[in-house]
């Protein structure tokens, strides 16, 4: 049976942020020809953790700077009780716009998104839209819930009663039945699953498990949801920044009507979407969906390096003497 060291082979990293130590996976190849690669920023949401992008990282880390924190509360990061931290959407945008500053990120960037994290890394991406190289889009959102789709019961529970609290803080009924839900072309290995649900081990330990949940705007008024609509509305200046959507369908929240709410906020994404998979696509699909963000990522890589290259009016002028000259 395979150890959480042997599944998640990182070295760990800590940055303190208000007190708390927010855990980051950091794995970055030493240079390409002198020049810092791009960073690539993955964004858990709820029930999961850094974990989900193990395999992905260890894709990418050859030629690209991977960056994937915990949230405050999930999984090696602090979990702090309410008097002590804000478990609150504009709260976590903040903690990462803090840790990528500590790490001097601050262009050239491809957010990898899932869950709660499109919310998150979209809120930051609303607040500095020029630091946005490319969008990867895995079963997320950064809007609100669809007019077509109401709360699930599940999530409602979880949101508005005590047994939903009951559930979720004292049996770890969010993460655990995640791990089994979430996936629908085999079910987890027990050594994934259990890593998967292993932070969450205590009424402490799960807050922000149920934070997340009750933390969903629903109507004017409600906790975020100015913030939401103000998201959802800078998501129109990412119509030309090169996107892929990924998406598994069997998802029962992130279902094929949010999938419609990002096909017609970014009409040009290029768009997989996987019919026999679940939420946790990277677990459902990992190989094919690692293939395509590598391709994705590598493709517009190159494409940007290309234009780059002709953008300077002086090169591009001798560009085109060259091409005229040839002609004759």
């Amino acid at each position: 049976m395979a150890t959480l060291d042997t599944l998640f082979p990182f070295k760990r990293h800590f940055i303190t942020l208000g007190g708390h130590k927010l855990h980051y996976v950091h794995e970055k190849p030493a240079g390409i020809n002198g020049q810092r690669p791009d960073a690539v920023v993955m964004v858990h949401g709820n029930p999961s953790w850094s974990f989900y992008y193990r395999n992905l990282v260890q894709a990418l880390s050859d030629q690209y700077e991977c960056v994937v924190p915990d949230h405050i509360g999930c999984g090696l990061s602090d979990k702090p009780g309410d008097d002590a931290y804000d478990y609150t959407l504009a709260q976590r945008i903040d903690d990462l716009e803090a840790l990528l500053d500590s790490l001097d990120i601050r262009s050239n960037i491809t957010l990898v998104l899932h869950d709660w994290g499109g919310m998150i890394g979209m809120g930051y991406a609303a607040r500095y839209p020029e630091r946005i190289k490319r969008l990867v889009l895995l079963n997320t959102a950064a809007f609100g819930l669809p007019k077509s789709k109401p709360l699930p019961l599940a999530l409602k529970i979880c949101r508005d009663t005590a047994l939903g609290t009951l559930l979720v803080r004292g049996f770890n009924a969010f993460s655990s039945a995640a791990s089994y839900v979430g996936v629908k072309r085999a079910p987890m290995a027990a050594d994934v699953r259990r890593a998967y649900v292993a932070p969450f081990n205590s009424w402490q330990n799960r807050i922000s498990t149920l934070r997340f949940v009750q933390d969903i705007p629903l109507k004017p008024g409600d906790r975020n949801w100015d913030l939401v609509q103000s998201i959802d509305a800078s998501l129109q200046q990412f119509t030309q920044v090169p996107t892929i959507i990924l998406w598994g369908l069997k998802d029962f929240v992130f279902d094929r009507h949010f999938l419609e709410g990002w096909q017609q906020r970014l009409p040009k994404a290029e768009l997989h979407a996987f019919a026999d998979c679940g939420h946790y696509i990277l677990e459902d699909a990992s190989d094919e969906v690692i293939a395509h963000i590598r391709r994705f990522i590598d493709e517009t890589a190159v494409a940007k390096s290309a234009d780059e290259q002709t953008s300077n009016p002086e090169e591009k002028a001798s560009a085109e003497t060259t091409s005229a000259g040839s002609a004759d």
